[in-house]
């Protein structure tokens, strides 16, 4: 896989004069990317020709990153199976995840997962696949996901999943978190309770950590947990249920299945918080919109997955 990015230095804004290495760093470039872009021959290029990190970038300069990449990822079998792309480009995909898929292999899933799916179209395409998913989501949970093309988008948009997350941490957190930020990466969940939840709107602010004696259960931790925060608001009641919104500010395991339980209020479905199988034999979430800026241009990206038709039928 090559990817060739081009940029023009401008002295607007009074960006000018930089060096490569912070002119990159400007545009979401990690350490960690430029280390590797070093070391790619022909990796970084200054007006055609190959150039130190250092040098300073004039107006009207340009920059040439080539991004190479040969390898894929080892020990994902590649498997022909649904896979539901929503859209692609040259540095990611969005993907609509069915539920009951798991994003990557595992001790007891080798070869049905969202990996394994991705491996047989990359290879049926001919090109090198290292698998690279944004936020990803429970095996159970349907709905968008982000795949990174290659380590550089991977690396700016990870970050931009850590800064949300850091910055709530540290500071108020948004007075309506349905307004989308053009400079955020923000995914808005839908999922179904038994009841009227209330209060209708509100945030969960409770910190989560491992259940004792499980290694996959998590409950709230008021000493020892992490920080987590859920914003949610009921959009709908219906047949004795209620269809919540909710946004995350922290991305911790099973954050909402166990915040609304903690609400009084949980998921319908969840095999392992609340059993309840009346109506659905999964966990009633799903991922319903993914706003973010693209990793190399900065455009607005908004992409919506209806909701399927296990919750809809609830609800009908």
């Amino acid at each position: 896989m090559l990817r060739v990015i081009h940029y023009t230095a401008t002295s607007s804004g009074g960006v000018l004069p930089l060096t490569i290495k912070g002119y990159l760093k400007s545009r979401g470039y990690s350490t960690q990317n430029l280390k590797i872009l070093k070391q790619l021959p022909d990796g970084i290029l200054l007006n055609g020709a190959p150039a130190h990190m250092n040098a300073r970038l004039a107006p009207g300069d340009h920059l040439t990153v080539q991004i190479k990449e040969d390898a894929s990822s080892e020990n994902i079998v590649p498997v022909p199976l649904p896979l539901n792309i929503v859209y692609e480009d040259e540095d990611l995909l969005v993907v609509n995840k069915p539920a009951g898929m798991p994003i990557h292999p595992s001790q007891n899933n080798h070869d049905n997962t969202l990996a394994n799916a991705l491996a047989y179209y990359f290879q049926q395409k001919g090109e090198p696949f290292v698998f690279r998913c944004i936020g990803r989501l429970d095996r159970d949970t349907s709905g968008l996901t982000v795949i990174a093309k290659h380590f550089v988008s991977a690396g700016i948009l990870g970050d931009l999943v850590a800064q949300k997350a850091q910055t709530c941490c540290d500071a108020p957190c948004p007075a309506d978190p349905w307004i989308r930020s053009r400079n955020a990466f923000t995914r808005e969940y839908l999922a179904i309770t038994r009841g009227p939840v209330t209060p209708a709107s509100g945030t969960i602010n409770a910190p989560l950590g491992r259940k004792p004696g499980s290694v996959i259960e998590r409950c709230v931790d008021d000493e020892n947990g992490e920080p987590a925060i859920t914003h949610y608001r009921v959009l709908e009641q219906k047949n004795g249920y209620s269809l919540v919104s909710l946004i995350l500010e922290t991305g911790r395991t099973h954050q909402i299945r166990i915040h609304l339980k903690h609400l009084g209020h949980p998921l319908i479905g969840d095999y392992l918080y609340n059993p309840d199988y009346e109506v659905m034999t999964r966990q009633a979430l799903h991922s319903h919109r993914l706003s973010f800026p693209h990793p190399m241009t900065g455009e607005f990206m908004e992409f919506i997955a209806p909701l399927p038709e296990d919750m809809q039928r609830v609800l009908s």
